[in-house]
């Protein structure tokens, strides 16, 4: 099934090249040049996520992602901002009312698609998903894990890491990725957090005698090896 982006720019040439870029990905595009133009788009697509400019003709994007991020139906609508926009303060903003992601004008189209389907991977799945690796089961919905059927207490981080890595196996990651993936672009986290969290999570683990299927691999990162 295709999935639906819906672009909110106002200068022709970077909506066209956007256009371009994301239909040959596979993804099925919509295009706006302004707010009015979005809001009829917004609510009657079934859409996957919202790229958004912020200097729009008819009003800020920062006030419709504010408006989006406020309203039940389309909380949950991933939204990136695009804009030429560098100030810091912006970019403090966009994350404030709910933005998920923000990139910056010129940017690279391979780069922007990329952070689109790391994107999606993080909000796709659905909330009764359960997953499984060697005899450690995650339930996605209710946060619980398990090993042997015995519930395992770990931290909220150490989770996340966990399903990242259990989506993942046998790929290995350096910390920049993990940090990227586990705590997102717009936190700011020290790398070597990365390996305090790996640390706690084995430890969790090790009473099972599965704090071995996170690997360290020398000079590169981690991953999940059985």
């Amino acid at each position: 099934m295709s999935l639906n982006i819906l672009i909110i720019e106002d200068e022709p040439d970077i909506r066209k090249n956007l256009e371009y870029n994301l239909s040959r990905e596979g993804y099925s595009v919509l295009t706006a040049a302004s707010i009015a133009e979005a809001e009829q788009l917004i609510y009657s697509n079934n859409l996957s996520l919202v790229l958004l400019d912020l200097m729009l003709p008819d009003g800020s994007g920062l006030e419709l992602c504010k408006k989006m991020k406020s309203d039940p139906d389309v909380q949950n609508l991933p939204i990136i901002i695009l804009t030429a926009k560098d100030d810091e303060v912006d970019k403090v903003v966009g994350f404030e009312i709910g933005a998920d992601d923000y990139v910056t004008k010129p940017f690279s189209p391979k780069e922007l698609i990329a952070r689109i389907k790391a994107l999606l991977r993080r909000t796709s799945a659905p909330e009764d998903d359960s997953l499984v690796f060697a005899g450690i089961r995650l339930e996605l919905a209710s946060h619980k894990a398990f090993v042997n059927e015995d519930r395992v207490s770990m931290g909220p981080t150490e989770f996340k890491l966990l399903v990242f890595f259990m989506r993942n196996p046998d790929r290995v990651f350096d910390r920049s990725q993990l940090v990227d993936e586990v705590w997102g672009r717009s936190v700011v986290v020290e790398e070597r957090t990365v390996d305090v969290h790996i640390l706690r999570l084995r430890k969790v683990l090790k009473p099972w005698g599965r704090d071995h299927v996170i690997e360290t691999v020398r000079g590169v990162g981690y991953r999940l090896a059985s």
